[in-house]
């Protein structure tokens, strides 16, 4: 039995997939999160063999939550579940470590897949998603204003377009206030924006945040 840990700010989402996995007799959920600092401690206790993560919840997110959970321990299997398609989110999430990402369009067969092969130690990464990251690296394909952000500046970038202020962001990320604006005006400068106004919609165009907040 796989056991996994179900992190989702939605209990109608989570309620829905533990009882799909769970009717599979092949998955157990050990634990369930509805923001990124439930899941650090639970990932700590719990132990569990994979983890799902969804990107936007409150607190630190599902992005900075996943960089702490790998930080601890770098061979902790998380598979990132969203409604995000867009290749920023998949190309950040897979460079922080995370070993598979679906879409919450998948399928539970998918998923029981999925969870199966990062278990045993492969990846997973649902077909549309690798479809779009294997075309954005076709030559002449133009860059992606969001891959000129450092990771720290893609997190900053992603808080502000979730309205948090900067004193908020500088708490969750454990910065100073004054960091948090230098993070800021780097954001802006790279992505040729004049104010916040500008970030959110080029983070609406990305797909990192919809109007209707949604995980």
């Amino acid at each position: 039995m796989i056991t996994v840990l179900l992190t989702d700010d939605h209990e109608l989402v989570r309620t829905g997939i533990r009882r799909l996995l769970e009717d599979s007799k092949q998955v157990e959920i050990v634990g369930e999160a509805d923001c990124g600092e439930d899941s650090l401690q639970l990932a700590q206790s719990l132990k569990p063999d994979v983890i799902l993560m969804d990107v936007n919840m409150p607190g630190i997110g599902g992005v900075e939550a996943c960089r702490r959970i790998l930080q601890r321990n770098p061979k902790q299997k998380i598979i990132v579940l969203t409604v995000h398609n867009e290749q920023t989110f998949p190309k950040r999430l897979l460079e922080i470590g995370a070993k598979g990402y679906l879409t919450k369009e998948c399928g539970v067969d998918e998923m029981i897949k999925a969870i199966k092969q990062v278990n045993s130690g492969g990846s997973y990464i649902a077909s549309s998603i690798a479809q779009q990251l294997a075309l954005s690296l076709l030559p002449g394909n133009d860059v992606n204003p969001i891959d000129r952000l450092s990771r720290r500046e893609f997190q900053v970038m992603l808080m502000i377009s979730q309205g948090l202020t900067n004193l908020e962001i500088s708490d969750k990320l454990c910065l100073s206030p004054k960091t948090i604006s230098t993070y800021r005006l780097r954001v802006l400068e790279k992505l040729d924006a004049h104010n916040e106004v500008d970030l959110i919609k080029i983070a609406v165009e990305q797909g990192m945040v919809e109007f209707a907040h949604s995980g």
